[in-house]
């Protein structure tokens, strides 16, 4: 493969891991990593925490300069791709330049949802996907300042528990009325909403917004049910925007999300994607499903990279991800659907595992400051198959 050229677009989790494995596994061709953002490929799981509550901690970047260079991975960061021509095995830069390609892999990833009505406030207003927002939180979440968080999932939480432990006053505003959505079982939603609230979260369940408005420095946010809320900062995560227009416009087949199969592969043979901007299906229901983590950012990064060499690519686990609230680590393995969930060891204590059955089979788990437990329950459930519990 010394004279083909692979083309990366994406510089992300996903793009900079497929890169890497590339050379892990002796692919002796060119390789271009292509990123919008002007900063080298970096950590996102620490944006929301770590990043934020100390001025001293420094962005993770996924690889060291000298990195790119050893391995000959022509990195090439602050560009973007505006077409691909696949008939032509071609992309073209929004400068106008033209890359011919071998092989091609998207990790256009995601970007933040929009919501105009709080964006029509102006400043103040934010939302957490990049390295170049997290640094504009650091500055803005300080001591007594009035936070609301609109969106109630992982990262609305995160930002929560981040801003409290900052000394901010926080509400949060969930359109559903739960938290964190279909990503944990109802006693997972309920321990954390009990957690988050005697800290002194205040949270507007099963509420939407109606109106908002900027009165002087204030913020006022009118709810459905009446209340006004007022705050000095709005951050909001009401979920992501998956760049797919490009592989929309190139012909693949999209369908809020660029689908591929177990390999990674797009509907065009020499084109493939990976990370946040994809939807494949699930082995046992046959759904197409996106999976917005890390561990499957790396995951389809790898089995990518395996596939656009012609290697038999190795064999996806149960979907897995953590978060850390409160100096609390959960982490979560498998299906967060299933019928019924089992406890073992006591919430209260933050230590604890739940076990989730469907027919009395093991069909996924949650771990509680339980990591070490969690290894071996990512490994009971990494084939599709039923464990017996």
């Amino acid at each position: 493969m010394r004279n083909q050229t692979f083309i990366i677009v994406g510089a992300g989790q996903a793009g900079a891991m497929a890169a890497a494995t590339l050379r892990q596994q002796q692919f002796d061709g060119d390789i271009i990593l292509i990123g919008k953002e002007y900063h080298a490929p970096y950590e996102r799981p620490i944006l929301s925490k770590e990043y934020l509550i100390n001025p001293e901690e420094a962005p993770k970047y996924l690889f060291s300069e000298d990195f790119y260079l050893k391995n000959q991975i022509d990195l090439r960061m602050g560009q973007a791709v505006s077409q691909i021509m696949p008939s032509k095995h071609c992309v073209v830069l929004e400068n106008g330049g033209k890359l011919k390609y071998d092989k091609l892999l998207l990790a256009m990833g995601a970007r933040a949802r929009r919501f105009p009505l709080l964006d029509q406030l102006g400043e103040n207003v934010y939302t957490l996907r990049t390295l170049d927002d997290a640094q504009r939180l650091r500055e803005a979440v300080k001591k007594d300042k009035r936070i609301l968080i609109v969106g109630g999932g992982v990262i609305g939480l995160e930002l929560a528990a981040t801003s409290c432990e900052l000394g901010a006053n926080v509400t949060v505003i969930e359109q559903a009325d739960n938290i964190m959505g279909r990503c944990a079982p109802p006693l997972l939603q309920d321990y954390l909403l009990n957690r988050h609230q005697e800290k002194g979260v205040q949270f507007f369940l099963d509420t939407n917004i109606v109106s908002a408005q900027k009165q002087g420095s204030e913020l006022v946010l009118i709810l459905n049910t009446g209340e006004k809320v007022i705050g000095d900062i709005i951050i909001y995560g009401i979920g992501a925007e998956f760049r797919d227009q490009l592989a929309a416009d190139a012909g693949l087949v999209t369908n809020g999300g660029i689908v591929i199969d177990s390999s990674c592969q797009t509907s065009e043979p020499d084109i493939f994607a990976a990370g946040d901007v994809c939807l494949q299906r699930e082995p046992l229901t046959g759904d197409l499903q996106r999976r917005e983590t890390w561990e499957n950012a790396n995951r389809q990064a790898t089995i990518a990279a395996h596939a656009m060499m012609g290697l038999q690519p190795p064999q996806p686990g149960a979907p897995w991800f953590w978060t850390d609230q409160w100096g609390i680590n959960i982490q979560m393995v498998g299906n967060m659907q299933a019928e019924e969930w089992h406890i073992q060891g006591d919430l209260q204590l933050d230590k604890a595992i739940l076990f989730g059955t469907e027919n009395e089979v093991l069909v996924g788990a949650v771990a509680i400051n339980q990591g070490r437990e969690m290894r071996n329950l990512r490994k009971l459930l990494a084939n599709p198959t039923v464990v017996p519990v």
